[in-house]
């Protein structure tokens, strides 16, 4: 399964027909697409009132994988090996990928950050 991340759905929800948005629909139509608790809170927080319900229906339909006590370790011990090598993140791309890798699923992202992370091993990319 490939853990979705913000940078695409919004990328799919504005350009309707992009590559992106055609391997979107493609994976969603293979069932090979999850949701993350803090996936989900993004899009929500950044949905319209009149698109709220029907973003919220739609997402529900989705395996949702949230995060609890071992993400959040992971995270900590990721932090000081990504210092070590040079890098810092976000903390919420840290805890995206952490909880892809706990539930060993891909990432696919638009951001760069997690090409980064795939590199120092923390998660695996998918490549679309």
């Amino acid at each position: 399964m490939i853990l979705v991340d913000t940078s695409v759905w919004i990328e799919a929800f504005r350009r309707g027909h992009s590559p992106q948005a055609d391997h979107l629909r493609t994976l969603l139509d293979a069932g090979e697409v999850a949701m993350s608790q803090p996936i989900r809170i993004e899009l929500l927080s950044g949905s319209s009132a009149a698109d709220l319900p029907r973003l919220r229906r739609t997402l529900s339909a989705l395996p949702l994988f949230v995060p609890g006590v071992k993400t959040w370790e992971r995270m900590e011990g990721w932090i000081e090996r990504a210092v070590s090598a040079g890098r810092r993140f976000g903390a919420a791309d840290l805890l995206i990928a952490a909880v892809a890798a706990e539930n060993d699923l891909s990432v696919w992202s638009l951001d760069g950050d997690f090409a980064q992370m795939a590199k120092l091993g923390f998660v695996h990319a998918h490549d679309a």
